[in-house]
């Protein structure tokens, strides 16, 4: 990176102060428990996984817990623990949840095991980005500010990184970033979408072939790792990489070596791995459906991009970012408040494609084009938004799940003055499964 391109530390206040929204709460919690293995304290900053697998960021000697448990992350409101469908699952003060923030002084559970969580009384200063951009990414917002720090140390290593982000969220715009800030800057990127090719195919494209090794091998070819030496690969949609592929690539992962299909030398490489994905690689080691010692090679350095709705700070920023200068005066602040206001399921690829119809229709048919119009009669037709439309099924359906349950529970605990033993009555649940709803979405 360039060298006048220096960090510096500002608190929650000061970011704030500078016009900055959503900056983190740095106030660090500390856990304080007992296992099979002693008494423990350790303090949390960023992002923890916690369970029974040594590679795990916090190990728990308690053999009732999942090897890859739960997830603990320091946001602006607090600690937040997601659980990672574990076995015996986690809990906050006696309920079962499946996200929930954790208050100062509360108990964690999971396993047989209960975790003490304390905040420090004073707040710590947070490191973020002096600048609204990183390489071709761009967010004013704290959070990404924070995002790009993270990314400017992470170029600087050579180690695997993991990318986790939602549909949308600019992983690959990451990937590139990590690259070009790198000291391989100046050697290939190249990427491999693993999800897009059947296996067959896939492992010729990662690792090469020999002339005649399969049917239409007309010649011999190298693979993608093998085009990219000296430089970094980029595995996109890591998580649909099929299981008989999966000890393939971690074998290229621990020997930087690759065998050419047909070949039986094996070829030194000189790469760094990228990886990303939608998915949540954890839950998929606990239900076998990724590799878990796969899954500790690629998340060397993890890095998540959170979603837009997150950073409403970062939208107009984005938008005088997509539009061409001539344009900017059709911004208004009706317009910033509409757009504040919307899902954004498909987060910054949606944005991008709005601002590109506002300025081929206008921004009026360009709003009304973004959001699906909710039916007013028995025989009126829901109209699916096309950024709904870009996503896989099994993305649209969890998002839109998700976020029509998240807005039905607002609504409810509004209208019954936020009492719960009232709302449960009309949504026609019991207050132990309304709280584990309002603890899911952080109500």
């Amino acid at each position: 990176m360039n060298g006048s391109m220096s960090r510096f530390h500002e608190t929650a206040s000061q970011g704030e102060a500078a016009g900055y929204e959503g900056a983190r709460l740095s106030r660090k919690p500390t856990l304080s428990w007992t296992d099979t293995r002693g008494r423990h304290t350790r303090e949390v900053t960023g992002t923890v996984v916690l369970g029974g697998a040594e590679g795990v960021d916090l190990v728990l000697g308690d053999p009732a817990v999942s090897r890859l448990h739960a997830e603990l992350e320091l946001l602006d409101s607090g600690l937040w623990v997601r659980d990672l469908e574990s076995r015996n699952g986690t809990f906050v003060q006696g309920v079962r949840v499946t996200r929930a923030c954790v208050p100062d002084g509360g108990q964690l559970r999971v396993g047989a095991t209960d975790l003490t969580v304390h905040y420090a009384p004073e707040p710590t200063p947070v490191e973020i980005w002096p600048e609204a951009h990183f390489g071709p990414m761009v967010g004013a917002s704290v959070p990404m500010r924070e995002l790009f720090a993270r990314l400017d140390r992470v170029a600087r290593s050579d180690a695997t990184v993991l990318i986790q982000g939602e549909t949308g969220t600019g992983k690959e715009v990451a990937a590139r970033a990590i690259h070009e800030a790198s000291a391989r800057r100046g050697d290939p990127f190249v990427i491999i979408d693993c999800g897009a090719l059947p296996e067959t195919l896939l492992e010729a494209e990662l690792f090469g072939h020999t002339r005649g090794a399969f049917t239409g091998a007309v010649e011999a070819r190298a693979g993608a790792i093998e085009a990219a030496d000296g430089g970094t690969v980029f595995l996109d949609e890591i998580g649909e990489l099929p299981l008989g592929m999966q000890p393939k690539l971690l074998r290229v992962l621990e020997s930087r070596t690759v065998r050419r299909l047909g070949e039986t030398a094996h070829r030194p490489v000189n790469v760094r791995f990228l990886s990303a994905t939608n998915r949540d690689l954890r839950t998929m080691v606990n239900t076998r459906a990724f590799r878990e010692d796969l899954y500790f090679r690629l998340a060397v350095l993890p890095v998540t991009i959170p979603p837009l709705r997150e950073r409403p700070a970062d939208i107009l920023t984005l938008v005088q970012h997509f539009l061409p200068r001539d344009a900017l005066a059709a911004v208004t602040p009706p317009m910033v408040r509409d757009l504040t206001t919307r899902p954004w399921l498909g987060n910054v690829r949606e944005l991008r494609n709005f601002v590109e119809r506002a300025l081929a229709l206008g921004p009026r048919e360009a709003l009304a084009l973004a959001g699906a119009v909710v039916p007013q009669g028995a025989d009126a037709e829901l109209r699916v938004p096309p950024a709904v439309l870009a996503l896989p099924y099994r993305d649209m359906r969890e998002q839109v799940l998700q976020a029509a349950e998240r807005a039905y529970l607002q609504a409810l605990l509004e209208r019954h003055g936020r009492k719960v033993a009232e709302a449960a009555d009309a949504a026609g649940l019991n207050r132990t499964s309304l709280y584990r709803l309002i603890a899911k979405h952080g109500l």
